[in-house]
């Protein structure tokens, strides 16, 4: 598959700055195909891995597994949270998306890990950590996005 490239090369980000984005910002929205062939975004925590694949986590029923099991091709994209310019009202903002497909995972001990570290994206604080894993783990399927095309833009609201 080819993707399109941006139009704007000057408004490119780096493949480091896309990643950077990824590891520090905690939310994003993921994108199926949805019922009838319309999109579906939901808002949505995430972890970028160590291996280049993104995490998230998601009960065990729902639009977005339907979906998921009709076509396994998505987009997530995530923005920073953007910088006043000096004297201005506009903001100056990055965004990333990446293309990709998503297998779903019912394997506990990979929730388990995956649930811990995107629970320490937003806590440290332990006895919260083994209380949601304790009680929601069971309940818990992980999506693992491997991402196909990375790219990103800075945009200035102007």
């Amino acid at each position: 598959m080819t993707f399109r490239q941006l139009q704007r090369k000057n408004k490119e980000l780096s493949r480091e700055e896309c990643i950077n984005i990824l590891e520090n910002e905690k939310r994003g929205v993921l994108s199926v195909i949805g019922d009838d062939g319309y999109p579906y975004g939901m808002p949505m925590n995430h972890l970028y891995g160590d291996d280049g694949n993104i995490y998230f986590h998601c009960g065990r029923s729902g639009h977005r597994l339907d979906s998921l099991e009709k076509c396994n091709k998505v987009s997530f994209c995530v923005c920073d949270k953007g910088a006043e310019l000096e004297g201005k009202w506009a903001l100056e903002f990055r965004s990333v998306i990446a293309f990709g497909t998503v297998e779903v995972i019912d394997d506990a001990d990979t929730v388990v890990n995956i649930s811990e570290k995107l629970c320490r994206k937003f806590t440290d604080d332990e006895a919260y950590i083994k209380k949601e894993i304790d009680c929601f783990a069971h309940e818990t399927l992980i999506l693992r996005l491997t991402p196909e095309h990375i790219c990103g833009k800075r945009v200035v609201e102007e």
